[in-house]
């Protein structure tokens, strides 16, 4: 009878990983160079087909042995990704990740503690209070923060906590969440599945939530006695656009409503000396989403919630005996479960520990000025480019420009052509009423060279110099 394959972990786990980690990445040089660009050409049939070929049979009757399927499945994978560390590759709030923090991930998974009881994670949980508390200080000295998988989760806690927490006045019946139209399409899923009311929209006419707007609304629904969460935004996904945050928690203090932050986007800011103002008002705020796999350059997942009384956090405490026994709890066993609403979960503390400790703040600070002065230099060019129109100085890393002469139907066909041809890959946002180009700046490796190519390959087709076939 044969031996089983090894494992990861184990003081003989190293060994076995060592060989295996040089025919993974020979397997992502190698697929990296097939593409030969910051997406593959063809569409997405032909990706399919090539995938398949590269596959299949997915589970053959006696197996192809370790190296054969890491150094097939990963060259597939990586010929046929979209590559964030391409600088054309611009769509998205996809980051590319730190190889220190990619490094730290692949730890994570040899080692792989469950975050659900103390008895599961000894290390990871002690490491992960740690470090929620020290980023939940980014935004408020008193704050504390839960490991999320992103905005989408961080934003479900924060109403869940809303619900739970009522607030000083109202009837104290369900809060009735209120949004502007910039806001993520998230909240309004996590009031759905939270069964509590739709939200109510509020105007966003210059891309960020009207004060003006929201202090009648708040007005309206006080006076019929609901209490209130208002969920502003820094950094939208369409713009990048920040909310006034300082005047909103004005009008939330004004009628006695709880704030939410959505910075998922936008609170990489935090660790910029020269651009954390931007965000003046967020520590006023009772949770606020952070995710740093975008202006953190973390692997997914790397999200958190922040929340400035801890004391709001008792509405998750829960009980399986078999994860956090009272008498456990007592003699001084730490209790995980009422860290999230999952039960198992990964460390994915650790490559965000990592990254802290290996670039600090300043460090980190460092890359967000950046991408942000990328986006500038890119807007810069767009505005001196007679061909183009700019939407507006980029308020973080995303760029909205269109060319001049194109209708929204055109832009559509420009971006899905370019991603065909694997050429570029380039977002869309409809604003003020017109469809733009969004090019969204997350990799800190981009050049200047890059971003002239990036508008190049957005300019009309029939006006480039014949026999040109930018890259």
């Amino acid at each position: 009878m044969s031996s089983p394959p090894p494992l990861a972990g184990g003081a003989q786990g190293p060994d076995a990983l060592r060989p295996l980690l040089a025919a993974t990445l020979d397997a992502l040089r190698d697929g990296a160079a097939a593409r030969n660009g910051p997406l593959p050409a063809g569409g997405p049939a032909a990706v399919t087909d090539r995938l398949r070929a590269a596959a299949e049979p997915l589970l053959p009757e006696r197996g192809t042995g370790p190296e054969t399927a890491l150094r097939t499945l990963v060259h597939a994978l990586a010929e046929g990704a979209a590559d964030p560390a391409d600088p054309l590759c611009a769509a998205h709030l996809h980051c590319p990740p730190l190889a220190v923090a990619t490094a730290a991930d692949l730890a994570a998974s040899a080692l792989n503690p469950s975050m659900d009881s103390w008895d599961q994670a000894p290390a990871a949980s002690a490491l992960e209070a740690l470090v929620t508390r020290a980023l939940a200080a980014l935004v408020h000295p008193e704050a504390d923060a839960l490991v999320t998988t992103g905005g989408t989760e961080s934003n479900q806690l924060a109403l869940l906590l809303a619900r739970e927490t009522r607030a000083p006045t109202g009837s104290g019946g369900p809060p009735r969440l209120v949004v502007g139209v910039n806001a993520h399409h998230s909240l309004a899923r996590a009031a759905w599945l939270l069964g509590l009311p739709a939200p109510v929209t509020v105007p966003a006419p210059s891309g960020t939530l009207d004060p003006t707007a929201l202090g009648h609304t708040l007005t309206d629904l006080t006076a019929a006695g609901h209490t209130v969460l208002v969920a502003a935004t820094a950094g939208t996904t369409d713009a990048g656009l920040i909310d006034p945050l300082d005047t909103i928690a004005d009008l939330c203090a004004t009628h006695g409503a709880r704030l939410h932050v959505d910075a998922a986007y936008g609170a990489g800011l935090l660790f910029s000396d020269s651009r954390r103002t931007l965000l003046r008002g967020i520590e006023r705020a009772h949770t606020v989403t952070l995710d740093l796999h975008k202006l953190g350059w973390q692997p997914a997942a790397a999200g958190l919630l922040a929340v400035r009384d801890p004391r709001d956090l008792a509405a998750l405490t829960h009980r399986a005996d078999y994860l956090n026994a009272d008498d456990d709890t007592d003699a001084g066993l730490p209790d995980l479960l009422g860290r999230s609403l999952r039960t198992t979960r990964r460390p994915d503390v650790l490559k965000i520990a990592v990254t802290l400790k290996a670039l600090g703040r300043h460090g980190i600070g460092a890359l967000v000025d950046q991408v942000c002065d990328q986006a500038r230099r890119f807007a810069d060019l767009v505005r001196a480019h007679p061909r183009f129109q700019l939407y507006d100085t980029p308020a973080i890393s995303t760029v909205l420009f269109r060319p001049r002469d194109a209708d929204d139907t055109d832009i559509a066909h420009l971006r899905r052509k370019l991603l065909t041809d694997g050429t570029a890959v380039l977002g869309r946002a409809d604003l003020g009423g017109r469809r733009w180009l969004k090019a969204t700046l997350l990799n800190p490796h981009t050049r200047a060279d890059d971003l002239a190519a990036l508008l190049d390959l957005a300019t009309p087709a029939p006006e480039r110099p014949e026999g040109t076939t930018p890259r």
